[in-house]
């Protein structure tokens, strides 16, 4: 997600995509893990940056997470 598409979101909204997102990321660390394969594995990076601009977006906003 671009960060002006994140702005545009409501708190709750980003709240339930940081989640959304934490398992995503956790669910391909596994598969990695277990098989050392994994069909996102290039994904995992953008995902975790994504949750960054997740994270600043909330506390410019001053909402506690």
């Amino acid at each position: 997600m671009k960060i002006r598409d994140i702005r545009t979101l409501p708190t709750d909204s980003l709240k339930k995509r940081l989640d959304e997102l934490n398992l995503d990321i956790g669910i391909e660390r596994r598969k990695i893990a277990s098989t050392g394969v994994s069909s996102k594995r290039g994904n995992i990076r953008q995902m975790k940056r994504t949750v960054a601009r997740i994270l600043t977006v909330i506390k410019e906003r001053g909402a506690k997470s």
